[in-house]
């Protein structure tokens, strides 16, 4: 039962947090998994690994969230509900934490359609707020959904998914609000293009005083192609990508140096904004770009 969450603390503490997300291949093989971290290695506090992202087949974020921790990484384990009913998410938490997981994001997961499975059944037994507040139950009380104790309860950071983009907006606040009153200790966004309407939902969210609650953490997507933007809109619910970026990285000469200081101009905006606590660096295939941003703007984990 020894260890805690860093994370954790420098939340507490209220140091601006720098996440990355690690997308675990489609690979039996841990040299593969190690391949991508490495790129990312000492250039964030903790590091997502996605669950099946985008409804993939991949090796599992319990796997990779090992591997992390003994590369010296924190992981933020992601648990989808698309795929496990109450009894295998439990089950998994256990199982987490008795390796070393201290952090958990929980997430609806995309809808298997998008993904290369797409005949299989999904299971939401629960969605992700229920979801939240079964881990929060076996944190703070130490028992189980259904109440039997728990022998040695599990100590964890519970995370959560929130999207500044959706409509209406009021309704995806509440959706917000409602993690919040469930338990989320943060929230990591969808990536950030649009900052007007960024900035329209930070104002919701200090209104609500949600940022004084849970930390929140904006995600950041550097686009490398035009096509990988356009990829992005059409594939990944919950991106927005505006008409000026596309412009931007068609017309540049470099378009994958555009998209770092599309990228890096974005961190600096959401950065001066009250309320914001972090930044979460989504490196789609790109892994490289991780080290990029946290050197050119400056960021990066605290000792």
């Amino acid at each position: 039962m020894e260890g805690t969450s860093i994370l954790k603390e420098k939340l507490s503490r209220g140091e601006f947090i720098v996440t990355a997300e690690i997308a675990p291949p489609k690979s039996a093989s841990a040299d593969d998994f190690i391949a991508r971290a490495e790129k990312m290695r000492g250039f964030a506090d903790a590091y997502n690994v996605t669950d099946n992202q985008t409804a993939m087949v991949r090796l599992s974020s319990l796997a990779g969230s090992v591997m992390c921790l003994r590369m010296g990484m924190e992981p933020i384990m992601q648990i989808v509900c698309r795929d496990r009913n109450r009894i295998a998410m439990q089950s998994d938490i256990l199982g987490a934490h008795a390796l070393g997981v201290r952090n958990v994001l929980c997430i609806s997961g995309d809808h298997q359609s998008f993904g290369n499975q797409p005949d299989a059944k999904n299971v939401f037994d629960v969605d992700s707020t229920q979801q939240i507040m079964i881990f929060r139950k076996m944190t703070d009380e130490g028992r189980l959904w259904g109440g039997d104790e728990i022998m040695n309860p599990p100590k964890l950071c519970i995370g959560a998914a929130t999207n500044p983009f959706g409509t209406p907006m009021g309704m995806h606040m509440l959706r917000t609000m409602n993690k919040l009153a469930a338990g989320a200790e943060f929230f990591q966004t969808q990536a950030v293009f649009d900052l007007d309407r960024f900035d329209e939902w930070m104002e919701g969210i200090r209104k609500q005083g949600i940022h004084k609650k849970a930390g929140i953490i904006v995600g950041i997507l550097p686009l490398r192609t035009v096509r990988a933007a356009r990829f992005m809109m059409n594939n990944v619910p919950g991106t927005c990508v505006p008409d000026t970026v596309l412009k931007r990285l068609t017309s540049a000469a470099d378009s994958s140096a555009e998209g770092l200081r599309i990228a890096a101009e974005t961190i600096e905006h959401v950065s001066s904004q009250e309320g914001v606590a972090g930044i979460h660096i989504m490196p789609i295939n790109w892994h490289a770009s991780v080290g990029q941003l946290v050197n050119m703007t400056g960021l990066g984990p605290s000792p």
